[in-house]
């Protein structure tokens, strides 16, 4: 009951056979070109696995934005992308042709939170979210045991927040001058920066405060939505800055200013346990959830 992996980036796509429960049997990473080019070399890939091995379910998780919407025309197919060539490509019907298996279809980091909550910090919980940090912010949120659905996939990354009063540095979104990737992802960092180093930046550097603000409205939104029982935050940032979790976390609970009480069990801010194998596993996690489907 082999099930095959797919997750699609924007610089690469891993591409990984493994059983339901995580064991890896092979994996192989493919550059993310033209999809004329990266889709072809994902199904030979596929073709090798299914002649030699078989496997019972495939699942795709994808950079996005993508329709999750199964009445929708577009089903399947990555939308308004900035990603060059790949707007309006049909990325699960190209790959899934070729298999007469389930095939589950999502965005990357809801892959990532099905597989922390399968593997990593977030084992036993059906309502969790996970956050990624990095070039944008991405937010996989999954409730009672599923990914949100409704007119498109999460997309908390651009929520609106209130500035700290004296944040005036520009936005990094082009679509508005206050979202949370507007003032708190890896690229709004590099123009808070100024031309430092973030390696080189102490922990104590003001430049923190409002990604921590930025961030830790972000989570009290999230409490608020749909109470999620943990909240993992990772990426490139927070990864290099791991001082930034319990400021997130304390600034979350001043935030909430006993309204709504945190659960007492250990950290609710963390950092996801699978590190970097988050996504490639969140792919297996998605055929999982779709062979549970059938």
């Amino acid at each position: 009951m082999l099930r095959v992996g797919i997750e699609l980036g924007g610089t690469k796509c891993v591409c990984t056979l493994g059983y339901e429960d995580g064991d890896v049997l092979d994996q192989t990473t493919v550059p993310t070109l033209h999809p004329d080019e990266t889709l072809p070399a994902i199904v030979a890939i596929l073709q090798s696995w299914w002649d030699t091995h078989g496997f019972a379910a495939l699942g795709i998780a994808s950079f996005g934005p993508i329709e999750l919407n199964p009445r929708s025309d577009h089903y399947g197919q990555i939308g308004a992308t900035t990603k060059a060539g790949w707007a309006g490509t049909d990325v699960r019907g190209i790959l899934s042709a070729p298999f007469d298996v389930p095939t589950g279809f999502d965005t990357d980091v809801n892959g990532a939170a099905l597989a922390e909550m399968a593997w990593g910090c977030a084992v036993g919980m059906d309502d969790f979210a996970y956050v990624t940090v990095g070039t944008g912010i991405g937010v996989g949120l999954v409730v009672h045991g599923l990914p949100t659905r409704g007119i498109g996939h999460s997309e908390l990354g651009h929520i609106r927040v209130p500035r700290l009063p004296d944040d005036r540095v520009p936005s990094f979104c082009r679509f508005h001058d206050d979202c949370v990737e507007g003032l708190a992802s890896g690229s709004a960092l590099a123009l808070r920066l100024a031309g430092r180093s973030a390696a080189d930046i102490p922990a104590d550097d003001p430049v923190w405060e409002p990604m921590v603000h930025t961030l830790a409205v972000l989570c009290h939104t999230l409490v608020c939505a749909t109470g999620p029982h943990r909240i993992a935050i990772g990426g490139g940032v927070v990864t290099g800055q791991p001082h930034l979790l319990a400021r997130i976390e304390a600034t979350l609970v001043a935030s909430l200013n006993g309204y709504m009480r945190l659960p007492a069990k250990g950290p609710y801010v963390v950092a996801p346990a699978l590190g970097d194998k988050a996504g490639p596993l969140g792919s297996i996690a998605v055929a999982n959830l779709s062979l549970a489907a059938v």
